[in-house]
């Protein structure tokens, strides 16, 4: 079964600068959240995605279980060379199943595991919030991080109220990764989104999933398509872009003036490049 898109991680070394940044966008940013494995995250929710903002704010919490290695450690060590986009998650309906999946095409790296935290509704109530996640690896990327992920009450999770933003953005229309040779991430990919036929472009490769598509280009379509420079991938494929939805251009671009973020319009998008937004591209297209 295809796999939507249902978050990405934004690793970042100063949580409430990032928080700011992203209200200066032009969106509504979420309450600090803490993980026992030491992460804190601030989450901006879009209908049925949501971008994590992600510091390892306590380290010394860090264990051998498995999200601590997987996910912990994971940001510590991709933090320690850079900030910026470092996981995509796709949703799950059933993490048991994605993650046998996942094991018998060669990229599964564990069984499927979960953990639960307190959230609140808009209201301010307390709320459970609970996930289990099926992690994979691609071995010619090793600083992206891969999972499914199940929302096992996600009626606590998803709220309208948290999903109105200044900035009108109201979709995810898909992440762009880097690589020197996209072809080379083909089997991976097909088996991580659960998509059989990928589309294959002079620029790369791209997986259409049920809530957004996933783009492999090489740098120098990247660049060409989004006015900036790739990321670094001499040690191998990054993720390097977000691309939002957005229903108003010009609401868009009043709230990066009034946040004084830079920005540029390239092919018909509003980009907002990496130097001014920790380490991503984030894309703007009008739907």
């Amino acid at each position: 079964m295809p796999r939507g898109l249902d978050h990405v991680v934004h690793a970042v070394r100063d949580l409430d600068a990032a928080a700011d940044l992203y209200r200066r966008l032009g969106f509504m940013v979420g309450a600090r959240n803490r993980h026992s494995w030491g992460t804190h995250n601030r989450i901006v929710q879009l209908p049925g995605f949501f971008i994590a903002l992600v510091t390892v704010a306590e380290p010394e919490k860090l264990g051998t279980d498995t999200f601590s290695a997987l996910f912990g450690t994971f940001n510590r060590v991709f933090l320690q060379r850079h900030e910026g986009l470092s996981f995509v998650m796709l949703e799950s309906a059933d993490a048991d199943a994605d993650a046998a999946a996942f094991r018998a095409a060669g990229i599964g790296v564990t069984e499927a595991t979960g953990y639960e935290r307190e959230g609140s509704r808009p209201d301010g109530t307390p709320v459970k919030i609970a996930f289990s996640n099926a992690f994979a690896r691609d071995a010619q990327a090793p600083a992206i991080g891969f999972a499914a992920s199940q929302q096992h009450y996600p009626e606590n999770f998803w709220h309208p109220e948290f999903q109105q933003h200044d900035n009108t953005a109201n979709a995810v229309a898909g992440v762009v990764l880097v690589a020197e040779n996209p072809s080379d991430h083909h089997i991976f990919l097909s088996a991580f989104s659960g998509e059989r036929e990928l589309q294959a472009t002079s620029s790369g490769i791209t997986a259409p999933t049920p809530r957004g598509d996933i783009r492999v280009m090489d740098p120098t379509s990247f660049r060409d398509r989004f006015g900036v420079p790739a990321p670094d991938i001499s040690s191998g494929a990054r993720l390097a872009a977000v691309r939002f939805a957005v229903r108003d251009r010009e609401a868009l671009i009043r709230a990066l003036n009034v946040g004084e973020v830079a920005y540029a319009s390239h092919l018909n998008a509003i980009v907002v490049p990496p130097e001014a937004a920790i380490g991503a591209t984030l894309v703007f297209e009008s739907n």
